[in-house]
């Protein structure tokens, strides 16, 4: 199981995640960083664990406005052995393409704000296919982006992201069931649970699903994993 520590970036600042619910969203208090600056929460988790990989949404672009493509680059010159899986609410696949050329991160890609299943389709048959990390969003029960992205598994790349918006920053455990059915439509893929891990149970849970990792950013901050339930899960 790969944990990937998630960093929510709004203004320039890691913010708190809560249910999903962006307008909500302020920037982050944690025991393990000195502030809410992206270097001293990213600082503060390797601190925890010696992570390899990190998640960042850059809320702003998500929503439509300015976003953080010069903190990425800053974080991608600074921290050079660490991996960036970037979602910057990325429509088109030209869009993703010129983005991955121009640096060493992996989009994700997320059906939330991607077109269409052709965009997708593109994306997946194209050189940089490796590149990108597919994110199936939902709020409740609902498949937020073009259904056909949902329907079509032959279209999804190697790395999925199971994104169930509505547990980001809850307390209400991991989607197990989506995670199920979504390892079951495309068993050859890898499967990432994005919101509700609380703790080294849910990690538990997960494995049983056959899931490859998950995206974790409360369950760290508040200690509920351990540095030792860390260097079990990952074998570092």
């Amino acid at each position: 199981m790969q944990i990937i520590p998630v960093l929510d970036l709004i203004a320039g600042q890691v913010v708190q995640a809560e249910g999903g619910n962006r307008r909500r969203y302020r920037p982050i208090r944690s025991p393990l960083a000195r502030s809410s600056a992206p270097e001293a929460v990213i600082d503060g988790l390797l601190g925890l664990h010696p992570f390899d990989t990190f998640y960042l949404a850059d809320l702003d672009a998500i929503e439509g406005t300015p976003g953080h493509d010069a903190t990425v680059d800053r974080l991608l010159r600074s921290y050079p052995g660490l991996t960036l899986w970037v979602d910057r609410g990325f429509h088109h696949a030209a869009e993703v393409t010129n983005w991955v050329a121009a640096r060493s991160a992996l989009a994700v890609v997320g059906s939330e704000t991607l077109a269409d299943a052709g965009e997708l389709a593109t994306l997946t048959a194209g050189p940089l296919a490796g590149r990108v990390v597919l994110s199936l969003d939902f709020r409740g029960d609902q498949f937020l982006g073009d259904a056909e992205v949902f329907d079509r598994p032959e279209l999804w790349p190697a790395r999925i992201i199971v994104m169930t918006l509505a547990r980001v920053g809850s307390a209400a455990g991991p989607d197990v069931l989506r995670l199920t059915a979504t390892r079951l439509s495309k068993p050859q893929a890898a499967i990432f649970a994005a919101g509700g891990v609380r703790d080294a149970a849910d990690l538990t849970a997960l494995a049983t699903t056959g899931a490859a990792g998950a995206l974790v950013a409360t369950a760290l901050h508040a200690g509920r994993l351990t540095p030792a339930d860390l260097q079990h899960w990952q074998g570092r």
